[in-house]
């Protein structure tokens, strides 16, 4: 016969196995904030990094490489043409971009996961772009199409991740010009948050809408904003033809685009902080400014992905105090151009989910809910400096996102939170375990982690002597069990590409059945347009 479990231990075990074993896809709204922005750089300041900017825009100017429609954009708008570089007068964008929304719904299949981007609101997209993904068990290898579901699959399960995010990792299985039909796929049949679309060749940019109309309807599609996604600046000063194709396609949609200088300072921008913002802020401008002059209102929002170098080896430098110093002055400088801000995440250069990864994280999570990000790249699983998406890692990222859900609340203050009641019932030297008021409240009173170990150190010897990244590895398996699929219409599963498509995946074939399934199914477009309406 074996001896029972203590009551109170078996219910503490029990609501652990519960938190553990998977939210089941639950929707947490995103966030947001009850909390002021924290801003370091000083109005004297601002404006002199804007008028420096300004110098920049006007003095050097940048290149848009390889697009002369582009080019005879900007000279239609007034702008001074001279070869592939571009100058601009003083004030010229800041007067173009006033067509774009200060905030606008990105809509995701399944209504209740609709974000709002921009004012005080911060929605988590996870990690963008790794070729290589790790886990403890593997080790690190190139990404495949199963990893990519997977990462899919654990945004989706994650209640603070409000976004499917895109480029999860690289599925480097799938040939390259049509892998982004299966990275699409994915996000639209194994998560019904919001997603982005595929930015390496304009092509790709219109077959993502084309599976977007698939999905919301044409109509729908050209009126409201269902995918959002990432042009990056070629810093210093460039936009290359990939880029600027790209955001063409998707801004003449209407669909959202995050122009983000991508900068590592000391090699792609002057080493400090104010140089730096100079420039980030001369090369958003400029590409925000693109948008509203190809598609005036096209939802568009300022993105700042800046860090810095090692300059002693050259290699990037993640959760230095630098970065927080940029991150922070460049939402200052979105807001006032009352557009939407892109900064921040789980940045690490650690190679596995240590402490040099928490402790970077951790140091640029903080700085993206205190200084005002909108939306957050990079969030949750990024390791070895943007190379690798690890399983473990997004686990650990994951329950930091929970915390700042915590912070972004802000301080309750009303007659339960005062808790006199308690006060007036234990009086002086007592204690509060047995209070009403504790009984009432403490399920929600504190945030509790998935991952964190707080018992004695005789429990956790005997339950395995485990660290953090052990304990996410068996917590990520836990919630690919318990995966279930959302709900997707049949007739919508059927028109978008099959699953694995690869080397045989006939895109005339997939156009032809897009245009049929999207005549049967038009109604789905009708009941979308009246939930977006004010009245739906």
């Amino acid at each position: 016969m074996t001896d029972a479990a203590p009551s109170g231990r078996r219910g503490r075990n029990a609501r652990r196995e519960r938190r553990q074993a998977g939210p089941a896809g639950q929707a947490v709204p995103y966030i947001s904030r009850a909390i002021t922005n924290y801003e370091i750089l000083s109005e004297e300041g601002a404006q002199r990094i804007e008028a420096n900017a300004d110098r920049i825009l006007s003095e050097i100017g940048l290149e848009f490489r390889d697009d002369p429609e582009v080019l005879d954009i900007w000279k239609k708008a007034g702008a001074k043409v001279d070869g592939e570089r571009v100058r601009f007068e003083k004030g010229m964008l800041r007067e173009v971009v006033k067509t774009a929304p200060a905030q606008f719904t990105q809509h995701a299949r399944n209504p209740a996961r609709n974000v709002e981007i921009g004012g005080n609101n911060l929605v988590f997209a996870p990690v963008y772009g790794p070729p290589f993904v790790t886990d403890l068990d593997q080790g690190r290898r190139y990404g495949t199409i199963e990893d990519f579901r997977n990462f899919v699959k654990l945004a989706y399960m994650s209640p603070w991740m409000h976004h499917s995010g895109g480029t999860v990792c690289e599925p480097v299985d799938l040939p390259v010009n049509k892998r982004h039909f299966d990275m699409v796929y994915a996000h639209i049949k194994y998560s019904d948050k919001p997603f982005m679309g595929s930015v390496t060749a304009p092509e790709r940019a219109e077959d993502s809408v084309k599976m977007a109309q698939i999905t919301f309807g044409d109509d729908f599609v050209d009126q409201n904003c269902v995918m959002i996604q990432l042009i990056n600046a070629n810093s210093p000063l460039v936009y290359d033809a990939t880029m600027l194709g790209a955001l063409k396609v998707y801004a003449r949609h209407n669909q959202a685009c995050i122009v983000s200088p991508f900068i590592l300072a000391g090699a792609m921008s002057p080493v400090t902080v104010a140089g730096t913002l100079s420039q980030v802020l001369a090369e958003a401008l400029a590409g925000c400014a693109l948008t509203q002059l190809i598609r005036p209102g096209a939802p568009v929002v300022f993105g700042a992905f800046v860090s810095s170098i090692s300059m002693q080896s050259g290699a990037p430098t993640f959760g230095s105090p630098e970065g927080s110093l940029l991150l922070n002055g460049a939402a200052m400088l979105a807001r006032r151009l009352n557009l939407p801000f892109r900064s921040g995440g789980s940045f690490t250069a650690s190679k596995i989910p240590d402490a040099q990864s928490a402790q970077e994280s951790a140091q640029t999570i903080l700085a993206t809910l205190q200084s005002g990000v909108n939306f957050c790249l990079h969030s949750a699983g990024w390791l070895e400096g943007g190379l690798c998406s690890s399983y473990e890692k997004f686990i650990l990222d994951a329950d930091q996102l929970g915390m700042m859900h915590v912070l972004a609340k802000g301080i309750e203050v009303s007659d339960e939170t005062l808790a006199m009641d308690a006060l007036q019932e234990v009086g002086p030297g007592g204690h509060f375990l047995g209070a009403a008021h504790t009984q009432r409240n403490f399920e929600s009173a504190f945030y509790r982690s998935s991952v964190a170990d707080n018992n004695s150190y005789e429990q956790w010897e005997a339950e395995g002597a485990q660290d953090m990244a052990q304990r996410a590895n068996t917590l990520w398996k836990k919630w690919l069990a318990a995966y279930q699929e959302p709900e997707l219409d049949p007739g919508i599963d059927e028109a978008l590409p099959v699953e694995g498509a690869g080397e045989e995946f006939d895109q005339s074939a997939f156009v032809a059945r897009s245009d049929r399934s999207l005549r049967r199914i038009a109604g789905h477009d009708d009941r979308l347009m009246a939930a977006a309406s004010p009245e739906g």
